[in-house]
């Protein structure tokens, strides 16, 4: 398969281009024995029904290419990168899940002192940072989790429609409990699939968040299906 070129964005963050998840794809698909070809403007049309129209161009950008060239491409985080290769297959979102963390360990390996006055330095830096993270620490572990689960009109918003209207469309496909009239809750096998949790909100009541797993198959789904 062929190697990521290690992009990086202003903030140090590992991307993918468009044109490198394309080419991924179709290498694994032919990898696997499917000789279906994917085209770069067929996957360019596809990144605003997965990702949200508001939200994919943020990520755009161009490239010059060929002679005196230019075309449009995305350039992906990981997050974003993961939710574009969903749409095709859970298979190939996982390949560049591992391609793109082996890259962002790649960023982090830590850089082994040769002197002795080096490994102090380096241990009074440590020292100096655990200090000064400490204050953040209980704060961010309180709101991680919330900020990777969304609720349904957040998920909606990315596909243009209302939570109401994609509620109803995933009845169809048995994400919630029918037999819950006043309240909407999720099928034990959306929970065990990782898609879906129930938290409690401050006044008690239950509330169904997806995880942003559970997001990338409600794009997929829907949009497979020709319903969005």
């Amino acid at each position: 398969m062929n190697n990521l070129t290690q992009n990086l964005d202003s903030s140090n963050q590992v991307t993918m281009s468009s044109i490198e998840i394309v080419d991924f794809i179709n290498t694994f698909r032919g990898a696997t024995g499917d000789d279906s070809i994917l085209r770069h403007d067929h996957f360019m049309v596809k990144v605003p029904k997965v990702l949200g129209e508001m939200y994919a161009p943020k990520f755009l950008g161009t490239q010059n290419y060929g002679n005196n060239n230019t075309r449009y491409i995305y350039n992906l985080p990981k997050r974003e990168a993961c939710l574009m290769a969903m749409s095709y297959s859970y298979e190939i979102q996982a390949a560049v899940f591992d391609r793109m963390t082996a890259l962002e360990e790649a960023l982090t390996k830590p850089v082994i002192p040769q002197t002795y006055a080096e490994a102090l330095q380096l241990a009074a830096n440590q020292a100096r940072q655990l200090e000064l993270a400490a204050p953040k620490v209980e704060y961010y572990d309180k709101i991680i989790e919330r900020s990777t689960l969304l609720n349904a009109s957040q998920v909606a918003q990315k596909i243009k429609i209302s939570a109401v209207k994609m509620n109803q469309l995933l009845d169809n496909f048995d994400v919630y409990h029918r037999g819950i009239k006043r309240a909407r809750l999720f099928q034990q096998w959306f929970i065990d699939k990782g898609f879906g949790e129930v938290k409690q909100t401050e006044l008690g009541f239950s509330q169904p968040m997806f995880t942003t797993k559970g997001e990338a198959w409600v794009i997929e789904k829907l949009t497979s299906e020709g319903l969005v």
